[in-house]
């Protein structure tokens, strides 16, 4: 596993005209292959109209599946140049999905290659990507005399609390680079007097 990968910072829309055809590019963050093509059937969905819905998807932190389809268009013109903007800008859990409404003009396959991986960048920019950081998941189980203190300065430290459970003990689980492990197991027991137990699980991503 990577120890970090970028994607897409949200979900939206971009649209451009060349030579009166509409390119209509829609980017979403998926987390699985099946979220991709769902929002792939929900665009054309959107779109009943259109002549071609092209689409690309990059998914797992290191890219392993990728996919792309011309939908019609000549072979090579509009999938492969919008995975290829996708891969060049290394974003990954992401899918794309390019409208096109025919305007009468053709553009050939330069003018389409350009235009379907254009219209993919142009989104991008728009949108924005974020950063998503490989954390290793631990959770705290404090008394709740100390748990409010353990909680705020945690928070305070800028350290990634996921989820705080109260039972009969608190137990506050928290994302931690691997790197500083052992550096928490030290100020933990400082900070509760060697009372708390730390419990280190297993690996997620969290943004950066």
């Amino acid at each position: 596993m990577p120890d970090q990968y970028r994607t897409l910072a949200r979900a939206g829309v971009h649209e451009t005209e060349i030579n009166k055809s509409r390119f209509i590019c829609a980017l979403a963050p998926v987390a699985t292959e099946t979220e991709a093509q769902d929002f792939i059937a929900r665009v054309r969905k959107e779109h009943p109209g259109a002549r071609h819905h092209c689409f690309a998807y990059v998914i797992g932190a290191e890219g392993g599946i990728q996919k792309a389809s011309d939908d019609g268009e000549p072979g090579g013109t509009a999938g492969v140049p919008m995975l290829q903007m996708l891969v060049r800008r290394e974003v990954r859990y992401v899918v794309a999905v390019v409208t096109r409404y025919f305007g009468g003009i053709k553009l050939g396959a330069g003018g389409l290659i350009r235009a379907y991986g254009g219209v993919v960048g142009e989104t991008l920019d728009a949108l924005g990507t974020i950063t998503r950081q490989r954390f290793r998941l631990v959770t705290v189980t404090v008394d709740h005399q100390r748990a409010g203190r353990v909680e705020n300065d945690l928070r305070t430290t800028g350290r990634a609390v996921r989820e705080v459970t109260y039972g009969a003990e608190v137990r506050i689980e928290i994302g931690l680079p691997e790197a500083e492990l052992d550096a928490f197991r030290g100020w933990l027991a400082d900070a509760t007097a060697g009372t708390a137990l730390l419990e280190v699980g297993g690996e997620a991503y969290g943004d950066l």
